[in-house]
């Protein structure tokens, strides 16, 4: 009879047990057997070993058939009793650091440590308000941004003029340092210089070598003719400094437009009212417009045009955005009926009236 123990009681399931517990009580096992957690428990590596073994068979589906029919006899369990346990916390990698990562990392077996290397500096969001006008003809404009900024004296560097930084003598510029616990290599970022590689021997006087100063700037900004409220525009390199070597974030502005009387957007069309008397409405007129931009419009206005008529002008809209033209102008009609008449006029309206209701009658009976 084999001495082994049965590969289901090893990782403590029933024989019925599913991949994915098979997996989790691999997992458990792993870590509450895990040599480096286990170092004045000399039967821990067997007792890791032996798990590793039971999840090796169990885990592959042909395996598993052969030893649920014919026990240990179906299967060669000496050959994962054997393995290196180097080589098995190697092959689950990914596992163990999962768990050691909250200890500055997991270095892995033979593998190189990964420089961290200098900061890319933070993006910054800002709020721009620009005019309807301003949106419709497009505009460049100055936005101040209070924050850190690139030192002047040293260029952003860090380092007096003259000087240079030198490699990390802690970490060989690598910007990790690795330590030996039991059978597992770990890196942890270097406490020299802070996982970047290089350490400023002569700190600029006027940063004291951050490479950065808080001050107000100015950036200069356009807003592409079009450009609507609440869309956002990037200005690459306009955010905070990053760290010494390494590249600035991005400054981002969100488009706030102004209102401008008389005038409404949606989308890219322009929406006006105007008011015409009644007999432009009667006998027709044309109408000239002064636009936010500047530029005119001729609207005309047909006779017999009714109160409420909207009166479109294609292509005096916004620009869009893709170049692909322009929106349209709608002019929305009102008809101004006046408050107070002169007896003249007065006289005269009821004229019209009496005439307008006759031509109605005769064209009624014509009909």
């Amino acid at each position: 009879m084999s001495q082994k123990r049965d590969y289901y009681e090893v990782l403590g399931l029933s024989s019925g047990a599913s991949d994915e517990e098979i997996r989790k009580a691999w997992r458990a096992a792993a870590l509450k057997y895990h040599p480096d957690r286990n170092q004045s428990d000399k039967t821990a590596e067997d007792k890791f070993k032996e798990a590793h073994e039971a999840y090796q068979v169990l885990s592959d589906s042909a395996k598993r058939q052969a030893y649920d029919r014919f026990g240990h006899a179906g299967v060669d369990g000496a050959s994962y009793r054997s393995a290196d346990v180097g080589d098995i916390l190697s092959q689950f990698q990914d596992m163990f650091s999962d768990f050691f990562g909250g200890f500055g990392g997991f270095g892995g077996f033979g593998g190189a440590p990964r420089r961290r290397g200098p900061q890319p500096g933070q993006d910054l969001r800002i709020d721009s308000e620009i005019t309807l006008a301003d949106a419709m003809r497009g505009t460049k404009k100055e936005v101040t941004v209070r924050g850190a900024a690139p030192c002047d004296a040293c260029q952003g560097q860090g380092s007096e003029p003259g000087h240079q930084p030198e490699t990390c003598s802690s970490c060989g510029g690598t910007g990790q340092v690795a330590s030996q616990r039991g059978f597992i290599m770990f890196t942890t970022t270097c406490p020299s210089c802070a996982g970047v590689g290089q350490r400023i021997t002569h700190p600029c006087r006027a940063c004291k070598g951050a490479g950065r100063v808080e001050k107000t700037r100015t950036v200069l900004v356009t807003f592409p003719a079009g450009i609507d409220a609440g869309q956002r525009l990037r200005v690459p390199g306009q955010g905070m400094p990053g760290e010494p070597g390494a590249p600035a974030g991005d400054l981002y502005v969100d488009v706030v437009v102004g209102e401008e009387e008389g005038f409404e957007r949606q989308g890219y069309d322009l929406i006006t009212r105007e008011q015409i008397s009644f007999a432009d409405a009667a006998l027709g007129c044309e109408l000239e417009l002064e636009l936010p931009d500047e530029t005119t419009a001729s609207v005309n206005v047909k006779s017999g045009t009714q109160p409420g008529t909207v009166l479109t002008v294609r292509g005096r809209g916004f620009p869009r955005l893709d170049g692909r033209g322009r929106g349209a102008l709608h002019v929305v009609i009102d008809v101004a009926v006046p408050r107070k008449l002169t007896k003249r006029a007065r006289k005269l309206l009821e004229e019209l009236d009496e005439e307008l209701t006759r031509s109605g009658q005769s064209a009624a009976k014509t009909g």
